[in-house]
């Protein structure tokens, strides 16, 4: 199968023939139809996060099961889904206490002894996150997959995977917000994007949208924020007090910088909560003021919006489709696997809110005539 290869942090990805194994035990091979290109990708491709090369990126994706392996019963060949990198073993600890989301069980990946799931050139190649989206097909675990209406489009359905579910899951699932609350989402990216439908969701009275960009925050505008503060030119901690009285209830940041997650804590009201998204690089540590501590404000992390995937994403699903979520307006490009090099350069430059190459078009076009015809 055709792959984009990481060889290393600074080099660009190419593309390479890569050798996939059989299914083992639990296991399926996905064909990859859209994978949306997430920051989470281009901060191993600049060096912030390690991963070993050679190595496989891409974790925003859906697809069509095309095999599976002994005891799989979840799916079958035939079956659209989305991968998640929330892979779960169902009986560890975090599982059985409701948070399967950060379950971690190695019991889930292939022994040291069983031949590697993919390869290159005769060199075992990593998949990031378990999954490895930006390739032809996928080989992955039963319970990385959820099944999803065949009238859902795939490159929407991609976003999903990751994108959408870490967005409104924190804010639907880890910071609960109340309906009538004041919120602040630092960052309208994809991500920040997700947030902020999130907070439309809950019924969030006030959406401030922070950003440096003009066209993501005209973006945001239309996607459910209430308010607009462009940082590049206003102190968006005191453009958030000014506008909401003194500070929101709720704060979320959706870069990945130490930076906005102070300002995210910051531009709190007393008893608020911020919650950091986004993936601050290894090795640095955010700063708050101690005595802010005492008035009962919070500072928290989120993995993947607290997801429990298998319930969640058909639910977005239904959003989506119901038109209560707007995922079209977050697909500012599309592109072929070729292309993934040029979509990490539009993000950096801040040009999109989500890129998503198309590695099958027949079945996505397919997937988009099925939406429209039963509109």
């Amino acid at each position: 199968m055709k792959a984009a290869v990481f060889h290393g942090p600074h080099q660009p990805l190419t593309i390479e023939d890569v050798y996939i194994d059989k299914p083992m035990a639990h296991e399926v091979v996905v064909r990859t139809v859209a994978s949306g290109v997430c920051h989470s990708d281009l901060h191993f491709v600049d060096g912030l996060y390690p991963m070993q090369p050679p190595a496989i990126l891409g974790h925003e994706v859906a697809g069509v099961v095309e095999e599976v392996g002994d005891q799989v019963n979840y799916v079958k060949p035939g079956d659209h889904v989305i991968c998640c990198l929330s892979l779960f073993c169902g009986h560890c600890d975090m599982c059985l206490t409701g948070r399967p989301n950060l379950c971690r069980n190695p019991e889930l990946r292939r022994r040291r002894e069983d031949p590697p799931k993919l390869s290159w050139n005769g060199t075992p190649v990593g998949q990031m996150a378990n999954l490895g989206s930006y390739a032809e097909k996928m080989l992955v675990h039963e319970n990385a997959t959820v099944k999803m209406r065949e009238d859902m489009p795939f490159a929407q359905a991609a976003l999903i995977g990751c994108g959408v579910t870490t967005g409104v899951g924190a804010v639907l699932n880890t910071a609960k917000i109340e309906p009538g609350s004041s919120v602040a989402v630092f960052g309208c990216g994809g991500v920040g994007l997700a947030a902020i439908q999130g907070a439309r969701l809950g019924g969030a009275r006030m959406i401030i949208a922070v950003d440096t960009v003009e066209s993501k925050l005209a973006t945001a505008k239309e996607l459910g924020a209430t308010h607009i503060v462009d940082a590049s030119s206003h102190d968006p901690v005191e453009a958030i007090r000014e506008i909401s009285g003194g500070g929101v209830e709720y704060s979320f940041e959706a870069i990945g910088l130490k930076k906005a997650a102070e300002q995210a804590y910051e531009s709190l009201g007393i008893g608020g909560t911020a919650t950091v998204i986004g993936m601050i690089p290894v090795g640095q540590k955010v700063e708050i003021d101690g005595p802010s501590l005492l008035s009962e404000k919070k500072l928290q992390g989120s993995s993947m919006g607290s997801n429990r995937f298998r319930r969640d994403m058909p639910r977005y699903i239904d959003f989506y489709l119901q038109g209560r979520l707007k995922l079209d307006e977050m697909v500012s490009r599309t592109g072929r696997l070729e292309d993934v090099n040029e979509a990490f350069r539009a993000m950096k430059a801040g040009e999109v809110a989500r890129t998503v190459l198309i590695l099958d078009e027949e079945t996505n076009n397919r997937s988009a005539k099925s939406l429209v015809g039963s509109a």
